[in-house]
């Protein structure tokens, strides 16, 4: 008899991988041991090489579910004789890269014993099992062990010692076990007091009362802290508007079943799948036009047709929903521009501002997490992940790096992560903030310095974003310096368009791409703002063949703020200015930015801004209180025309014309004013504008000669324009979207480690030969 090694990465720690080798060898009566290890799982065992076979094969059939097997190995070793098979715990002391589990929602045998009278963890808010419940926000060391987590201090009383041990109970090996009597304990607070209660039934009863009384509570989460409040109490709502300083951003809601969100919203099989999967994001979703009329879904979502729905992940929010009976506001509990609070000291010393009871549990968060946030588009299916966090971060598995050093990749500023490459994977932080306040470079830091250290990581190598504004470009210097690395700097866009060639398996394509890549803003390679670009890749080098006409940027962090701004800097070569965008400032403004535009030296070439211009232009938002909402304004008006009408549009804005190289930003400006003049309905502008988007995106395709099209950029969050590209363009041409990453900036990091790993490179057009774009002209106003 032989003794053979298997060696198994991936996800394979945290999810009951352990536990099932375990009981598959116990059943097939083989000795040996399994163990976590720093660099996956590991199985030691005695037996004929037929047997070990069958052994192998049953482990990758029988696998858990939320497991994900990315390599697996057996070899023969030298001889040991086990005398019985056991789960061994011990440290491992060889380099760390095995992939750390997301948090996961709880599991439906979970659920079904919170709210069995006769289960000893009846209405325990933290019961958890091997297929559910924390993970990533609570390991402090690897491998993934109870000792090793905010577990630690937990010791299992007889009863859960027993489950843990017994290879026929499901929480067999689970790290996170725990009950009633040995577990976790919360108390309620009120400001200046020591606690109201640490009795569970007494406060849930007391959350129940408060929330019926209108009142506002910080509870802990998963992550960090949510406010709630009732999201049928408009005034409640308002209140904590006031309070939160978010006087227009919608909220999201929770729900405490699909059943009752059923009777309120639209929700389609692919919507639903989400909701109830483990991950458990918050959905965008429609509500029924019953619902939609009512004054509570407009203080919820004001000016918006969709609202972020969620389910309840965690058993203490679904006991608090349950008991509560009706739909709840959940919203991160910060104050607006900073990151979510998700230490005990500071929720107590801060979310008072905002709560009226805050509710504390003694299982330390670790590693901070918003909800991730995720729509698919009405009429094409598209997933678009708008924010990835709980339940999807860390690890990524679609990507395996081909250089061996340790890189890490600081990503960008709005909508900041981090990736990092160490010892053959990859690692995508969370959502971390937009990089605004002191909190959220705080977080970043963070969290950044744990992942560090939990891989033991000594980068050879860190890459950032070429704008030296960027915290993350200043904190790449400061961290080169520190660990004596080298620097690289990689273009904004050209990060984008190397993230959804990656997701895509692109990178080695034998075939030409073309990347649209639309955002706000990112730092061009000519020292302007970029963010209306197509690029063509071939070979592995990206070529910036169109962009729209550059505008003046003035004003600075203004221009992205208001959108009048943004309609003035994109008007300012149309004739003649439109009186009605005048009257949008005082005289001393507009004095103040014609000198300003006249004497700016940096311009951009934005989408982004030119959806904030025609915003303004239509009169539905001058000045925005949150990134993106003029946009998703304009994006809700002209839903209202498809939703009569159909994606069918008279005219594009743009026609085949001159301009080699360019797409004048003027001519689509004049366009939507002349529309405005001839008091055509402003849904119909909106509509037209989109549908401008589109079309260009086919005569740039066709002049390029390309088939494959990828898209990126904060733009492409945008479902509608998603949902016409692909009416317009399927068939026709191959159409790829971001799949695992979010087409915002929360891919640049990602983005900027495969630029480099595949050693691309930009090309300067003015060094190739005119035969690589096509000089058909392009872009004209259509008059």
């Amino acid at each position: 008899m032989n003794t053979y090694h298997i060696h198994i990465n991936g996800i394979v720690q945290g999810v009951g991988f352990r536990p099932m080798v375990y009981q598959l060898a116990k059943e097939m009566q083989l000795h040996g041991h399994v163990k976590n290890g720093s660099d996956g799982l590991h199985v030691f065992f005695n037996a004929d090489e037929h047997i070990a076979t069958i052994f192998l094969d049953r482990i990758k059939k029988e696998a858990p579910e939320q497991s994900v097997i990315n390599y697996l190995a057996i070899q023969m070793v030298d001889d040991v004789d086990f005398d019985d098979f056991s789960i061994v715990v011990e440290e491992d002391l060889h380099k760390k890269n095995t992939l750390i589990s997301p948090d996961k929602a709880i599991c439906d045998s979970c659920r079904q014993e919170l709210y069995d009278k006769n289960n000893r963890r009846y209405r325990y808010p933290f019961i958890t099992c091997t297929q559910c419940g924390p993970r990533y926000s609570i390991i402090q060391e690897l491998p993934y062990e109870r000792h090793l987590s905010s577990m630690e201090k937990f010791v299992m009383c007889n009863s859960c010692q027993k489950e843990y041990g017994s290879i026929n109970d499901r929480r067999f090996f689970s790290q996170t076990n725990s009950c009633s009597d040995c577990g976790i304990e919360m108390r309620i607070h009120e400001k200046d007091s020591t606690g109201l209660s640490d009795n569970t039934e007494e406060i849930l009863l007391s959350l129940r009362t408060f929330l019926h009384q209108g009142k506002i509570v910080a509870v802990k989460g998963v992550g960090g802290y949510l406010f709630l409040c009732d999201a049928s109490n408009k005034e409640a709502i308002q209140l904590l508007r006031n309070r939160k300083q978010r006087p227009t951003k919608p909220f999201a809601v929770l729900y405490p079943g699909i059943e009752k969100l059923k009777n309120d919203f639209l929700v389609n099989k692919n919507e639903e799948k989400l909701l109830l999967s483990a991950e458990a994001p918050i959905v965008l979703l429609s509500p029924k036009t019953a619902v939609s009329n009512t004054r509570v879904i407009n203080s919820i979502a004001p000016g918006l047709n969709r609202v972020g729905i969620m389910l309840p992940y965690s058993p203490l929010l679904d006991l608090i929903a349950t008991d509560f009976g009706k739909p709840l506001i959940a919203t991160s509990a910060n104050i607006s521009g900073s990151p979510i609070v998700y230490k005990d000291i500071d929720a107590l010393d801060n979310l008072f501002e905002v709560a009226d009871f805050v509710l504390v549990y003694n299982r330390e968060i670790v590693l901070p997490q918003d909800d991730s946030v995720v729509q698919v588009s009405k009429y094409s299916g598209q997933q678009i992940k708008l924010r990835r966090s709980r339940g999807y971060a860390p690890s990524y598995l679609q990507y395996k790096p081909k250089k061996e050093s340790a890189i890490i990749s600081m990503g960008a500023f709005m909508k900041s992560s981090f990736a990092l490459s160490v010892n053959g994977n990859v690692f995508v932080s969370q959502f971390l903030g937009s990089g605004e306040t002191y909190e959220s470079l705080q977080m970043y830091k963070d969290t950044l310095s744990h992942w560090m250290k939990l891989y033991q990581v000594k980068p050879d190598l860190i890459l950032a974003d070429m704008h030296p504004g960027y915290f993350s470009h200043q904190y790449a210097i400061e961290l080169a310096a520190e660990y004596q690395a080298d620097t690289k700097l990689v273009q904004h866009h050209e990060a984008h368009f190397a993230a959804i060639l990656a997701e895509n398996d692109l990178i080695n394509t034998s075939e030409p791409v073309m990347g649209v890549v639309w955002d706000g803003t990112g730092l061009g390679t000519d020292g302007q703002i970029w963010g209306g670009e197509f690029f063509k890749y071939e070979n592995n080098e990206m070529l910036r063949c169109y962009h729209f006409d550059y505008f003046p940027t003035i004003a600075g962090d203004k221009l992205a703020l208001e959108p009048r701004i943004a309609a003035l800097c994109a008007s300012s070569d149309t004739w003649p200015m439109p009186g009605s965008l005048k009257k949008k400032f005082t005289e001393a403004e507009w004095n103040n930015y014609q000198t300003l535009m006249e004497q700016s030296k940096i311009s951009s070439s934005s989408v982004g801004r030119l959806f904030d211009a025609t915003a303004s232009l239509l009169d539905i938002c001058d000045k925005q209180t949150y990134e993106g909402e003029a946009a998703m304004y304009l994006q809700a008006l002209a839903e209202k025309y498809v939703e009569r009408n159909g994606m069918v549009m008279d005219e594009s804005y743009f026609k085949e014309g001159a301009h080699y190289y360019r797409i004048p930003t003027a001519s689509l400006m004049q366009g939507i004013m002349t529309d405005i003049q001839k008091n055509k309905p402003k849904d119909y502008i909106a509509a037209k504008f989109h549908y401008s988007l589109v079309c260009l995106v086919g005569m740039i395709a066709q002049n390029i000669q390309v088939e494959k099209i990828c898209f990126s950029g904060g733009v492409f969050q945008n479902a509608l324009l998603v949902d016409w590209i692909q009416q317009q363009y399927n068939g026709k041409y191959q159409l790829y979207f971001h799949l695992h990453l979010s087409p915002n900036d929360e891919n640049i990091s990602f983005g900027q480690l495969v630029y480099y790993d595949n050693d691309m490179h930009s090309v300067n057009p003015h060094t190739i030969k005119q035969t690589v774009l096509s000089d058909e002209p392009i872009a004209v106003f259509n008059s």
